[in-house]
């Protein structure tokens, strides 16, 4: 947890050090305070002692009290606004680095888990955080600035309260040592209940449509009854703290006043004002062992969060750009060759791909056709390099791909995914998604798409909101949105991904008619089934197992 720490900014450290001194000032006046009580007590039994020097021996306290006060404040601001700090940049270096994934990180922490991370277990740390920089200086602070007063009060009294400090710290590591390994246990098992519930939320038609709902809530209830069982154990362990926590406080209380008497009985320069002093500042000691065992309590599951965060904030990208990139060659405008490129997914044992060969010209149209799971799919997204090939070379405007940087080389293309991903928002935002948002391009691409007439048919038009991944439009109007979305990129090179799948054939024949008047100069590879969408193709490649077969 404490490598997070590092990512503080000089300001964050600047604030830390400003906490530290306002610790220290208030376990100065707690110190003092509780001394200051056999001082009244003295005050009081003297014989010349008047109500005038009492009460001014009582402001000095009161003084020590406002101080305290005034110190605590300020402390628990600063760390509030230090763990806040620390919070919203996490979040935002761990979005920042999950926009560089490509898909082999997406599937090695799946979706789920990156929610989880970037939510609960930097709340997690947040918390432990503010715990952290109230407790960790004044309780050791405290305890040795306290054990050092007492010390010089009474050695009898001090190794007897030691005896007790040792007994409650033995029970703290047990205790340590049984919900630690659970707190592990119970922050995948919120990533595996994040994962039900979004799944089940994500696919409620289906599952209505197929009476499954007793068998979604049977997978809900077995992972919310691990994490209730898990939970349940952490919770007991941790209940029996407080009472022997409690036992052990009374208990050095009986302790100190029981062996106090003893000494005021037996040792002339030891009295009953001194038996109060120390067992103030020993319940300042103790105090201070308390505040850290709440660190303690919070520490194993901050701890197993900051790791997870760490995880994610550590993994090598699988897809970068070299120090060097060369600039994409524009006077090929759309050029696109695989030469002897192989392709296998991590961890996997046989190639999906196998030597692929070709060449599509600028203005080209390229067909990949073939059975399901012949590596349709998988051949265009080398392009984009949403992955890269295993071996062989795939290069665009006759540069390896490698070579290129990734926001270049995602300027030229236009990608339509299988399955059309629309945002929450506007028609026009989505439209608009990487356009330079020109009202004009953004009509002239929606109606290349055939959009522009179920859009004109809202009542908002074109400001028309999408609800959160295009719930609200249809698969074939979710598709014509996210055509239109590449259409106004204006790239050099559109990949159309079985993105025509959910058209009819009337406006999937129109969609290509528009596609080929309007952008007649860039490149098109599609992945399709239907011979008629193919069909106008100037070469169409069959894939049989990972090979160009036809």
């Amino acid at each position: 947890m404490f490598r997070l720490f590092t990512r503080l900014k000089p300001l964050d450290w600047l604030l830390i050090c400003v906490l530290a001194g306002f610790v220290v000032l208030q376990v100065y006046f707690d110190i003092n305070l509780a001394s200051y009580t056999s001082n009244i007590m003295e005050e009081m039994v003297k014989p010349e002692a008047t109500t005038g020097s009492i009460l001014g021996v009582g402001g000095v306290m009161l003084l020590f009290a406002l101080g305290s006060m005034v110190s605590t404040i300020i402390i628990g601001y600063i760390a509030a606004l230090v763990s806040s700090r620390m919070s919203y940049r996490l979040r935002g270096e761990i979005y920042a680095k999950v926009q560089g994934f490509s898909a082999a990180e997406i599937d090695k922490f799946s979706t789920a888990g990156l929610i989880t991370r970037s939510t609960n277990d930097v709340q997690q740390v947040q918390i432990s955080v503010i715990m952290l920089l109230r407790v960790a200086v004044s309780a050791p602070v405290t305890a040795v600035w306290a054990v050092i007063k007492i010390r010089a009060t009474s050695i009898p009294l001090t190794l007897t309260t030691a005896a007790w400090i040792v007994l409650m710290v033995a029970g703290i590591g047990i205790i340590f040592g049984i919900v630690f390994p659970r707190f592990k246990i119970i922050q995948k098992l919120t990533d595996r209940l994040n994962g039900v519930t979004r799944e089940n939320l994500t696919g409620l038609r289906v599952v209505r449509a197929y009476n499954a709902e007793d068998y979604q809530e049977e997978k809900f209830e077995a992972v919310n009854d691990r994490i209730t069982s898990t939970h349940v154990v952490i919770t007991r362990v941790l209940g029996l703290m407080m009472p022997a926590l409690m036992l052990i406080m009374n208990g050095i209380t009986l302790t100190i006043y029981w062996y106090g008497a003893h000494l005021i009985g037996t040792d002339a320069n030891f009295n009953f004002a001194a038996l109060v002093a120390f067992a103030n500042l020993a319940m300042q000691v103790l105090s201070a062992f308390m505040m850290l065992t709440m660190l303690f309590i919070m520490l194993p599951r901050a701890s197993v969060s900051a790791n997870r965060i760490n995880e994610v904030l550590d993994v090598p990208f699988s897809i970068t750009d070299k120090s060097q990139t060369e600039p994409l060659m524009r006077e090929k405008g759309g050029q696109i060759e695989f030469e002897h490129v192989y392709f296998k997914y991590p961890g996997a044992d046989g190639y999906v791909l196998e030597d692929i060969n070709f060449t599509a010209e600028r203005g080209e149209t390229v067909a990949v056709i073939g059975s399901t799971g012949s590596g349709k799919t998988t051949l265009v997204n080398l392009i984009p390099r949403l992955f890269d090939a295993t071996d062989g070379a795939v290069k665009v405007n006759g540069v390896y791909v490698k070579d290129a940087s990734q926001s270049e080389l995602h300027s030229v293309i236009g990608y339509v995914p299988q399955k059309g991903v629309l945002f929450s928002g506007s028609i026009a935002e989505n439209i608009t998604f990487g356009g330079n948002g020109d009202e004009g391009d953004m009509k002239l691409a929606a109606e290349v798409a055939c959009a522009d007439g179920f859009i004109s048919e809202k009542e908002n038009g074109y400001d028309s909101l999408i609800s959160q991944g295009g719930k609200n439009v249809s698969g074939g109007q979710k598709q014509r949105l996210s055509i239109a979305r590449a259409v106004d990129v204006k790239p050099q090179i559109f990949i159309f991904d079985d993105s025509f799948s959910a058209l009819d054939y009337k406006t999937d024949k129109t969609v290509r008619g528009n596609l080929k008047r309007v952008t007649g100069d860039a490149t098109k590879i599609i992945v399709a089934q239907r011979i008629g969408t193919i069909k106008d193709a100037d070469k169409i490649l069959v894939l049989e197992k990972g090979r160009i077969v036809g």
